[in-house]
């Protein structure tokens, strides 16, 4: 039985679209190898090697009335020849099982004269998170690791609002040499404060 495989590799069917004044012969100037090796922000790579337990994060809207979103995250529970079997691990649809299949992707890089098509799994291997695909998330337990300080306002406040309790945050700040500290800079507005105080006065 297939979903009795522990470990898995699942290796992409790509291709590049090809477009109204493409030569006919343009997929000999882009080997097969070379096709593999081109990745993209949220984009799934050409080799996914999963097995059960192993967290994952999807990269598109599926069906977001059971839940199926870009960034929702989601621990593989079974693992199928052409279909996954997941549990959503956040969310108003936490622990539910769901079925992930194959889709079709495209990718548009300005630095490639071509769009490349790829059919695999929407998916990533996710043990952490960017902050920005954190948002809407709630979670028992956060670790965040700021090697830079953020860089836009509000950024820290969604961060660390992603928690359910102080006791469950935990946040490992760093120096430019790369030492530990316990201070970071919060990117704010002054002239929204400014215009706050400024109300507060008049009133």
């Amino acid at each position: 039985m297939p979903f009795m495989v522990k470990k898995k590799q699942y290796l992409s069917c790509d291709k590049i679209t090809k477009a109204p004044d493409t030569h006919e012969s343009h997929d000999l100037f882009y080997p097969m190898e070379f096709l593999n090796s081109i990745n993209g922000n949220n984009f799934p790579a050409h080799e996914l090697k999963l097995k059960r337990g192993v967290p994952i994060m999807l990269l598109r809207n599926l069906n977001q009335s059971i839940g199926l979103c870009n960034g929702t995250r989601l621990i593989i529970t079974a693992l199928g020849a052409m279909i996954l079997e997941a549990k959503i691990m956040t969310g108003t649809h936490t622990g539910r099982s769901v079925l992930i299949p194959r889709i079709r992707l495209t990718l548009k890089n300005t630095r490639l004269p071509f769009v490349l098509e790829r059919r695999q799994f929407p998916i990533k291997v996710c043990y952490a998170m960017t902050i920005n695909k954190s948002q809407g998330q709630t979670l028992t337990t956060v670790g965040v690791y700021l090697k830079k300080p953020v860089f836009t306002h509000g950024q820290l406040y969604v961060a660390i609002s992603r928690v359910t309790s102080k006791n469950g945050l935990k946040i490992l700040i760093e120096d430019d040499d790369g030492n530990c500290t316990d201070t970071t800079k919060n990117i704010v507005y002054p002239e929204v404060i400014t215009s706050i105080e400024a109300r507060s006065t008049n009133k």
